[in-house]
């Protein structure tokens, strides 16, 4: 079969579906692969890179599988042969007269925009791709219209402060967000109504701003919610406290299936400083910001840029276009199990399914849901283990009765062994004694280090093993060899685990 790789018709799009490294990687499925001319020009790559990875440059429109980054344009649909597979971001929960349209033509059509958010659909997870790409955009587009150090410098002409960035969302696109800011040197704040993120948040230096309701609760598919009037109602005095504070705002928070919620109102936006800048992320699916220009920038009368762009990912098209190529190329390795060059629908893989618009000309949207991620089902009240009884503690009465026991046990062992025995028995109480007030005392987070040092002591055990194993009983000799090599683990262990410890602190 025969991959084409379309040459975008959406105006101002610079991505491509295949790059010549990923062209490389669906040859080696069987398949030969036909380029339109000048399809990866916008990225940076030429026809001639194409046909060196091993293309050919024609009419991508008539191959077996059609691939391309947005839905392709009404001519290049009706170029598609029947019974062909395209493969794009159709965007069909969004867009019901593209998934009406697609249902009059003789082929399958697949949209990447659908992959279910499942662990073995990760590869394929075009919108995290997109998504990490897009995060970083932002703040590259917002620093550059801040026109301001991100990070506090103090200098001969005086003092700079930080800059302060508050990122609304912490999903793919806002974790990536929060990196780049805390990576130029910002003070950086981020918020979401999904708990189970703030160590994530923690993690690349910023701030997480919990926002205390009883709807809060940890996600089960991964995304976030809608929340309710009273979360809204927190979460609206949050961002308008933070507004009259920080310098930019990052938002990225989007539902599924839905118009993006507004998080910024016009009167947050009023109350900013003169200068500030926001970069609303979800301006494609209506926008969080009151104020927003789908696909261009604005500035307020008080001087605030709120910018609107669509393209964040296309605006590093080469990047872009390498990693949703590595999606498709993971996704032809699912529908090609013989790596012969032919392609295979398998209607029972949810991942599959999932992504199918229109099997052969017959409308498959929307698909069946797929079970994300399954809470563990409560246990029934009879089958509930009850807690273990707690053990009593000893009374006094029982403390001494045991310690005269054990004073009794040596006492007998100490009157019938050899004399020349009695030295050692002192030697092996006292080191007891002596080395559980030590350590003992130890702080714990020392445990480690003590002991990688102190286990060289086993060295002594060595070198009485080393007198011994010469001895004339074979009993003897057999205990020394194993006493030999139990202590020289002990040793060789114990130095390893301080080198170890000690290359953590090696800045270099």
């Amino acid at each position: 079969m025969i991959v084409g790789v379309l040459k975008e018709g959406r105006a101002g799009e610079s991505r491509v579906a295949a790059t010549p490294a990923t062209i490389q990687q669906i040859r080696k499925l069987g398949y030969d692969v036909v380029v339109d001319p000048g399809a990866g020009v916008a990225a940076g790559f030429t026809d001639s890179a194409y046909e060196a990875a091993g293309a050919t440059v024609g009419d991508a429109a008539g191959a077996d599988v059609v691939l391309g980054v947005n839905a392709p344009s009404p001519a290049q649909l009706d170029r598609v042969r029947p019974e062909a597979t395209v493969i794009a971001l159709f965007s069909p929960a969004f867009d019901p007269a593209m998934v009406e349209d697609l249902g009059r033509r003789p082929f399958t059509a697949l949209s990447m925009d659908a992959v279910p958010r499942i662990s073995r659909a990760q590869s394929m997870d075009v919108l995290s791709s997109m998504a990490n790409i897009a995060g970083y955009r932002a703040v590259i587009e917002a620093a550059h219209e801040f026109g301001r150090f991100f990070t506090g410098q103090v200098t001969a002409a005086g003092k700079v402060p930080p800059a302060k960035v508050l990122v609304a969302g912490a999903g793919v696109a806002g974790l990536a967000a929060i990196g780049a800011s805390g990576s130029l040197g910002a003070i950086v704040r981020a918020t979401d109504p999904r708990p189970e993120v703030a160590d994530q948040v923690r993690s690349l230096g910023g701030e997480y701003l919990s926002i205390a309701s009883p709807e809060v609760e940890v996600s089960k598919t991964g995304y976030a919610k809608e929340m309710g009037d009273d979360y809204k109602a927190r979460e609206a005095e949050l961002y308008a406290a933070q507004c009259r504070e920080v310098d930019i705002v990052i938002t990225t928070a989007l539902i599924p299936g839905r118009p993006a919620p507004t998080l910024i109102t016009a009167e947050m936006v009023a109350s900013m400083k003169p200068g500030s800048v926001i970069v609303d992320m979800a301006a494609a699916n209506g926008g969080n910001v009151e104020g927003t220009v789908k696909g261009e920038k604005a500035v307020t009368d008080n001087g605030v840029t709120i910018i609107g762009y669509t393209d964040l990912a296309g605006r590093l098209s080469a990047q872009a276009s390498q990693l949703y190529g590595t999606n498709l190329v993971n996704l032809l390795k699912l529908m090609t199990p013989g790596k012969d060059g032919l392609l295979v629908l398998d209607w029972d893989d949810p991942v599959q399914r999932s992504i199918t618009v229109v099997r052969e000309g017959e409308s498959a949207w929307p698909p069946p849901p797929v079970q994300v991620s399954a809470a563990p089902a409560p246990a029934p009240a009879a089958a509930v283990a009850q807690p273990a009884p707690k053990k009593e503690p000893m009374t006094p009465k029982q403390k001494f009765g045991g310690v005269a026991l054990g004073a009794l046990a040596l006492f007998l062992a100490v009157a019938f062994a050899p004399a020349a025995l009695l030295p050692h028995v002192t030697v092996f109480v006292l080191a007891i004694v002596i080395g559980y007030y030590v350590i003992g005392h130890v702080h714990h987070a020392l445990h480690t280090p003590l002991m990688s040092v102190t286990n060289a002591i086993s060295g002594i055990i060595v070198v009485g093993a080393l007198l011994q194993i010469g001895h004339t009983s074979t009993t003897v000799t057999v205990l020394s060899s194993v006493a030999i090599l139990l202590a020289s683990i002990n040793v060789f262990g114990g130095f390893a685990v301080t080198r170890r410890m000690l290359a953590m602190f090696n800045r270099s």
